[in-house]
């Protein structure tokens, strides 16, 4: 096998093993829902083997940030319909990555409602609202039953995924947000059957992930992690609590046959990432590039190392429309304009030159 050879992840038929990670853009609006522009966006991106979609939120409070995408809305379903039904007539794949910002957004963003977490613990720092930037608030801790319908509502949008035509979703378990909160001992202080042992902090993602398999099919469910990001004080600081935090979780997830296992972390191929993987039995797509860039000798590598099914490259995919092509053929790159990736129109989104038009 190679970057460039066609994989099964689940139900999911990949023409190659270069994935599109999930990218917060914000170009979807007050309404959240995604137009022209966005279609556009992810239509170009549909030559890679499989797109997963910016963070998109299953319910109102849990929007992380301004110009967000949701599933929520019959306007929202009808607007990813048409993403869908663009990516699919390129050829492409793609699923849905469903995000509950937790903690980390605020009432200027999620339209005045509640901002919610496991625990009433505060991050330290400042987030973008639509009032400027602003300290985080305390979060309300979800009570049991508020916990349970925060996971019918991840069930409810993955239905709407599939609805709108989506391949698939994703759930984000990562990168400091409302699941990867439950997960982290420096974000949940809980002392119910969600809170202390890592066996009790994994158990409310084992219910999301397992819901949302039952709901929609198992070969059509990811899930992505960043166990050691240590990333909006979601603190994951000891080793042996890490392993059996995620080993835990992975251990009871393996039997669904979920489509894949996403884990962003520093080493794809260190100890920590190939024993999940290899407790997890399923695809691995491995993202070593938060705090650095994939490149095209990284992801050939851990392809031809057998160290992952498939890699998800980022600011690469932002830059280059075509980067299968390119990298393919070893072509020079675009490189990307990071003081566009969070502004609001075509420039730095969908105005990056494709091979013949450089």
């Amino acid at each position: 096998m190679d970057l460039f050879s066609a994989v099964a992840l689940g139900d999911l038929q990949l023409a190659n093993r270069v994935v599109m990670a999930p990218l917060t853009r914000m170009r979807s609006g007050a309404s959240g829902v995604p137009g022209d522009l966005v279609v556009e966006h992810y239509a170009q991106r549909a030559g890679v083997g499989l797109i997963i979609t910016e963070g998109t939120y299953p319910n109102h409070e849990g929007q992380g940030f301004v110009g967000q995408p949701g599933i929520v809305t019959d306007e929202q379903v009808a607007g990813w319909r048409r993403v869908a039904d663009a990516v699919h007539e390129r050829g492409g794949r793609i699923v849905m990555q469903l995000m509950h910002a937790g903690r980390v957004t605020h009432s200027d963003v999620n339209g005045g409602r509640t901002v919610v977490g496991p625990s009433a613990l505060a991050i330290n720092g400042e987030g973008h609202t639509e009032k400027g930037k602003q300290a985080y608030p305390v979060p309300h801790a979800l009570t049991t039953d508020e916990a349970r319908a925060t996971l019918d509502d991840f069930v409810a949008s993955a239905k709407r995924a599939v609805e709108a035509g989506l391949d698939g979703v994703e759930v984000h378990g990562a990168n400091g947000y409302l699941l990867h909160e439950f997960l982290a001992p420096g974000s949940n202080e809980r002392t119910d059957r969600y809170g202390g042992s890592p066996e009790n902090r994994a158990r409310f993602v084992v219910e999301v992930v397992t819901a949302v398999a039952e709901a929609i099919g198992a070969g059509k469910v990811g899930l992505r992690i960043s166990p050691e990001h240590n990333i909006q004080d979601a603190f994951e600081t000891d080793r042996d609590d890490v392993l059996a935090t995620y080993g835990t979780l992975v251990d009871q997830l393996a039997p669904l046959g979920l489509a894949y296992l996403s884990v962003l972390h520093a080493e794809p191929a260190g100890d920590l990432v190939q024993e999940l993987r290899r407790r997890f039995g399923g695809p691995l797509i491995a993202n070593s590039g938060f705090g650095r860039v994939t490149t095209r000798e990284e992801a050939v590598a851990l392809i031809d190392a057998a160290h992952a099914e498939a890699v998800a490259v980022g600011r690469a995919v932002i830059a280059n429309p075509d980067l299968v092509e390119r990298w393919a053929g070893e072509h020079p790159e675009n490189e990307p304009k990071p003081h566009l990736f969070y502004a609001s129109g075509a420039e730095g989104y969908t105005d990056y030159p494709f091979l013949a038009a450089s």
